[in-house]
């Protein structure tokens, strides 16, 4: 069972002014693309965050459109309307989601498939709202074995922290093999439409920014000392810096997953 928590709107904010621009931002309008959106269509946004591929999904469908982004965290919303007041935000479980059946024809999930607790249920909830012949679109990321730099850095975080936080990120990693999701997506009666590999980058000032972003956006930020930041900062700075340029700025190696799933 994956790690359920809240965080506030400081949390918030500063993970939609660094995270997002520094790694989701790339990912979702390739999710949107992948599910085939189309202009004048509705369009769920589940586990919205902040909202990022709402309004990449907002982009596409026009005015013509319906699109609302749904997530548990009231800060994340929070934030998500104060920037972009014109569509619908909702505070919801993705396991439970509070919408009537085929009340969609999209439904995404950005980034968020390995924080449920269950993730077969969440996927079901999402293929029930789709409308039938409506897709369901996911994108997660690949097994830490599978990602070059971000194995390392848990690796090294861990080590200053203990084994908690190697539970705590490790999430992010915990659903990336591709017959586990169209496992999830079969078992909720969805056809494969597409799947794509897709390997990225997660852009940061600095290598220590890296650090300093995972920590703050994350319940780390109040289980470590000050002393503790630091040298995980520092041991970042050396462990990432071959990603660097000459100005300092990293970009980290991502692999990311996405899946697109019709309903029958």
């Amino acid at each position: 069972m994956t790690e359920t928590f809240q965080i506030t709107r400081e949390q918030a904010q500063t993970y939609d002014d660094q995270f997002v621009p520094a790694l989701f931002a790339q990912w979702a309008p390739q999710l949107v693309d992948c599910a085939r959106v189309r202009p004048g269509q509705s369009v769920l946004d589940v586990a919205c965050g902040t909202g990022v591929v709402a309004k990449a999904a907002r982009a596409v469908v026009g005015s013509a459109g319906r699109v609302v982004g749904a997530d548990l965290n009231p800060a994340m919303l929070e934030v998500a309307r104060d920037a972009r007041p014109d569509l619908e935000w909702a505070q919801g479980d993705a396991e439970d989601l509070p919408f009537a059946d085929a009340e969609f024809d999209v439904a995404l999930c950005q980034s968020g498939l390995f924080f449920f607790a269950d993730p077969g249920r969440a996927v079901a909830e999402m293929a029930r709202v789709v409308a039938p012949g409506g897709l369901v679109g996911l994108q997660t990321y690949a097994s830490l074995a599978e990602q070059p730099a971000y194995g390392p850095f848990v690796d090294l975080i861990a080590r200053h922290t203990g084994p908690e936080a190697r539970a705590l990120l490790g999430t992010y990693w915990s659903h990336g093999d591709l017959d586990d999701l169209l496992r999830l997506t079969s078992a909720a009666g969805l056809s494969l439409v597409e799947s794509r590999s897709s390997l990225g980058v997660a852009v940061f000032p600095t290598a220590g920014a890296v650090a300093d972003t995972e920590i703050q956006a994350t319940p780390l930020a109040d289980r470590i000392t000050p002393e503790t930041h630091a040298l995980i900062v520092a041991d970042t700075e050396k462990l990432l810096g071959q990603y660097a340029d000459e100005s300092g700025r990293v970009q980290v190696p991502i692999r990311a997953t996405l899946v697109a799933a019709r309903k029958q």
